[in-house]
């Protein structure tokens, strides 16, 4: 088989990764590495005609081009999966593989190709609409003249829970996902925490994110217990975990 690999513009590959999109159905965590320049595209052919593409990322510094993070065949190929992931590793010389454990595609490449896999990140589906209610508390979208606290782990949000008149916790959607998915995020005043709030909070910025066309989405920290029994209680559900490996290849 001629396998051929070769590095290409973004809007080359464009085509192919509407598909691997729709396939997907789902939030991809690094969508947005394309839109900053932060990506290198490889077109991926067998003889003359083009079969699908992978796409590369500096695993932690933005500037390098080390781990492949995109990898889609057409159906047709995908017999031929692992030698055409193979010759794109050779060609790009990526050190490292990230994939979400949803994608079909690429999370059988990734413990084929790769050693020392590790997960530090739980992905988040939403799965059902809450009813939690807090009589005592408003929800309702941040004004110029309220006081948010101090935030330690997330962005001071656009909408707000006010208790008694103080800012207790804040919170929104981030639209760095794939259309038509947003990031939920949120942050509850330390002694606040522990209420319920979190959790309210989410269920209601859910409804403002549906309300602006877009399908609520998240992730957090393995390790972060609390943040997950919130998203969970929100009417979410783990979806998936990110997922990465050091590349097992000879000569690699």
């Amino acid at each position: 088989m001629n396998v051929t690999v070769q590095k290409v513009e973004l809007k080359v590959i464009l085509p192919f990764r509407l598909l691997f999109l729709q396939e997907c159905n789902f939030q991809i965590r690094y969508n947005a590495c394309h839109e900053r320049n932060w990506t290198d595209s490889y077109l991926i052919s067998v003889g003359n005609v083009a079969v699908g593409y992978g796409s590369i990322k500096g695993k932690d510094n933005s500037a390098d081009r080390d781990a492949v993070f995109e990898f889609y065949v057409v159906p047709h190929v995908r017999d031929y999966s692992g030698l055409l992931f193979k010759k794109l590793l050779e060609i790009s010389s990526a050190r490292f593989i990230e994939c979400q454990s949803n994608d079909s595609i690429l999370t059988p490449l990734l413990h084929e190709f790769s050693q020392n896999i590790e997960s530090d990140v739980i992905l988040f589906a939403d799965d059902k609409v809450t009813h939690h209610k807090m009589p005592d508390v408003i929800f309702r979208k941040r004004k110029e003249n309220d006081v948010p606290f101090e935030h330690t782990s997330e962005p001071v949000g656009d909408y707000i829970l006010d208790k008694d008149g103080e800012v207790v916790a804040t919170g929104g959607f981030l639209l760095h996902y794939n259309i038509p998915f947003a990031d939920l995020y949120m942050e509850v005043k330390e002694n606040y925490r522990g209420r319920g709030l979190g959790s309210f909070l989410l269920q209601e910025v859910k409804k403002a994110c549906y309300q602006s066309g877009r399908v609520p989405a998240a992730r957090c920290n393995i390790q972060n217990l609390a943040s997950k029994a919130c998203l969970i209680k929100a009417g979410l559900h783990v979806c998936g975990q990110m997922q990465s490996g050091n590349v097992s290849l000879p000569g690699i």
